[in-house]
């Protein structure tokens, strides 16, 4: 199925829901049952149907069913927001003794509320690694997760995902990716060797800035039960509106990415061409160290880049920031503003 036809479809059931086109919103934390026989009769999996409001309801599952078709996964977990899904994925498949790799240039809350913070208390060794580094030399056999982004935060650097994911994979190692930049729509890490696919929702899919969601797709189930498990042991689980934001931004991701990548690309050619600007970061120009890789493992480009400016003082730099009247400044992207 196209993905735009995906787009549409994916995590409707309007058969199951007298005709409705959307899922309805489930607010719900008790859920009742009629007989003790039907409470006690748990499923194989703990986390299958409809049981506690902590462990999601037909809103969070049918958001969760539309990310899993998007990416081609075995399932999804949604969680609070993209910080939470970083944390409960790192979590769940690291304990004290094991080490990490972590690349160089990732987002910085990884590096220093997760890796720095959450990680290092639980005694695990974390390594960060240049995007243009290969990791072999730095691979041990107490390595259990090499996390990745492409393009990086920031830097804007592309790594080749697949020979990555080769090289982990040598001592078992599991590759955890970010894909918030390109979403499912531009990027499929799945094809590339990765195994766990992490994405902020409140980005690109959320769509209008009003939403805080994240996302982990995974392969197998155990990959879901130990990142489920992990959630809810934290006690973390999206609101049902915001699940339901979720469904209804991803209906529209497809045009939204076009106009974005589209206006992207005009913005960054501008910038290029002024004395103030030293770089545009940003792999979609031709000139990009890493416009090769993205053209060959990409489907297109999200409209977040990165520049760096020539020379210029601090107190400058602010003059020109605060007296933008259509750029505004904030710690998110991906919103329709």
């Amino acid at each position: 199925m196209k993905k735009d036809t995906l787009l549409v479809h994916s995590g409707r059931h309007p058969e199951d829901n007298f005709g409705i086109v959307n899922p309805p919103v489930y607010h719900a934390s008790t859920v009742t049952f009629p007989t003790v026989e039907k409470y006690e009769a748990k499923p194989a999996n703990p986390f299958d149907g409809v049981q506690y409001g902590r462990t999601g309801t037909p809103t969070t599952f049918a958001f969760e069913e539309a990310i899993t078709a998007l990416y081609g996964g075995h399932k999804t977990i949604a969680t609070s927001s993209g910080a939470a899904a970083i944390a409960i994925s790192m979590t769940a498949f690291l304990k004290s003794g094991d080490h990490a790799l972590v690349i160089d240039n990732v987002y910085g809350p990884t590096r220093s509320r997760v890796s720095d913070t959450l990680l290092a208390r639980a005694g695990v060794d974390v390594t960060y690694f240049d995007p243009a580094q290969p990791i072999g030399e730095l691979l041990r056999p107490e390595t259990k997760v090499v996390f990745i982004e492409s393009p990086g935060s920031l830097t804007f650097e592309m790594i080749d995902v697949a020979a990555i994911a080769a090289e982990a994979h040598t001592v078992g190692a599991l590759v955890l990716m970010d894909n918030t930049w390109a979403t499912p729509l531009l990027f499929k890490p799945f094809d590339h060797g990765v195994d766990i696919v992490i994405e902020a929702a409140t980005k690109y899919i959320g769509g209008h800035a009003d939403v805080m969601l994240g996302v982990v797709t995974v392969q197998t189930p155990e990959h879901h039960l130990a990142v489920k498990g992990t959630a809810n042991a934290m006690g973390n689980c999206p609101g049902p509106d915001d699940c339901y934001l979720g469904l209804r931004g991803l209906r529209t991701l497809s045009v939204r990415l076009e106009r974005h990548q589209k206006n992207a690309l005009r913005v960054a050619e501008w910038l290029r061409d002024q004395s103030q600007v030293d770089r545009v970061l940003y792999p979609a120009l031709p000139d990009d160290p890493g416009h090769d890789l993205w053209k060959r493992d990409f489907s297109g480009a999200s409209g977040l880049f990165g520049l760096i400016l020539n020379a210029s003082s601090q107190s400058a730099v602010a003059l020109m920031l605060d007296n933008m009247d259509l750029f505004a400044m904030g710690a998110s992207w991906g919103g329709y503003e």
